[in-house]
């Protein structure tokens, strides 16, 4: 119970911390279209970031396949970058850009899990089962996104409830916010 209380926290903290603004504005940028109203909708967009996300860390633990972390350190902010631009350029066409984010969501999360991957690597012993740590890890990841989405839920709530801010203002003004953020980082990371 203390191993899975520890990777627990890990993943809460791996999406919390202030060092975890690339997951953050991932989670921001996915859920930029949908309203407070679409909470359950929300809640299978970041599971199934949860989902792609444990599959390429637990193939990463394995040893299945490595990605040198310059690369992934690339491609994390740049599947930010595309998420956020993807908002932009469909921003009136909301029913395809919210079936396409669980495809983004999956997809983009195989990435974003490679980027604990080493770590994780080196912390789970080999001769440690992964299932207990990936688990916890996992669970932790799952209840920070969901912190981070009710805090944006709530915002959201608040700005187009008392202040009347027009919602395709919002994914204009919060998916251009995020893409100047999420290039700028994808530029300071590129490999070659």
């Amino acid at each position: 119970m203390q191993d899975f209380l520890f990777y627990l926290n890990l993943g809460w903290e791996h999406i919390i911390s202030l060092d975890a603004l690339d997951h953050q504005l991932f989670v921001l940028a996915l859920i930029a279209v949908y309203s407070y109203t679409d909470w359950k909708k929300i809640l299978i967009l970041v599971t199934a970031f949860t989902i792609g996300h444990s599959i390429t860390l637990a193939l990463s633990i394995l040893d299945v396949f490595r990605v040198p972390s310059a690369w992934v350190e690339f491609l994390i902010p740049l599947t930010i970058v595309l998420t956020s631009l993807d908002n932009i350029l469909m921003k009136n066409k909301k029913q395809t850009l919210m079936r396409a984010n669980y495809y983004l969501a999956l997809i983009f999360g195989l990435i974003h899990g490679m980027g604990f991957a080493n770590t994780a690597r080196v912390m789970i012993a080999k001769s440690q089962s992964i299932a207990v740590p990936l688990l916890g890890f996992n669970i932790g990841l799952e209840l920070g996104q969901i912190v981070i989405v009710l805090a944006i839920l709530i915002l959201l709530f608040i700005l187009l409830s008392v202040f009347k801010v027009n919602k395709k203002d919002w994914i204009l003004f919060v998916s251009s916010g995020v893409f100047a953020l999420s290039l700028k980082m994808a530029l300071e990371k590129i490999p070659f």
